[in-house]
């Protein structure tokens, strides 16, 4: 038979023997969440410096955009342009124009200080709305900016009488 104390020493061993694997796999619980924290941190990183890098380009182009719109812009020539691309280095970004409007509201030409001529005429700006949209098909990224274009200067009297 065995002794008190003999039967003590099983229990205790026992009781041990379950603790430590109780232990070992908590342990193996944290290693392998500390794993995917490691893993999905830089992935995360990577995936925001992507979309950063694809509207900075986006931006770019939409910016060359206002730049060409700028130099040759006329209410002449307010026909759209689709699919421009900004630099032969980067085929992917591209922009493109809208036609110019007149706004619907407020005022559709401004009077320009200093260009009033004896007997009465006053010279102004006509008012355009334009979107400029840029875009980089790498990244799958667009960025549109509307415009507020001032030609002239236009004899605007009879708009104010």
């Amino acid at each position: 038979m065995l002794s008190l104390s003999e039967i003590k020493d099983i229990l205790n061993t026992k009781n041990q023997n379950g603790f430590s694997l109780v232990i070992a796999l908590f342990a193996i619980l944290i290693l392998m969440a500390l794993g995917f924290l490691a893993i999905s941190v830089p992935t995360s990183d990577l995936q925001i410096t992507t979309r950063i890098v694809g509207e900075k380009k986006a931006l770019i182009a939409a910016e060359a955009g206002i730049n060409m719109l700028s130099q040759s812009f006329t209410p002449d020539s307010t026909s759209g342009v689709t699919g421009q691309v900004v630099d032969s280095s980067d085929p992917a970004s591209i922009y493109s124009i809208s036609n110019a409007t007149r706004p619907t509201s407020g005022a559709d030409m401004l009077p320009l200080k200093g260009y009033a001529i004896g007997g009465g005429q006053q010279w102004g700006q006509m008012i355009f709305n334009v979107r400029v949209t840029g875009e980089n098909t790498n990244y799958g990224s667009q960025v549109q900016i509307d415009v507020g274009m001032g030609y002239g200067p236009v004899e605007i009297t009879t708009m104010f009488r």
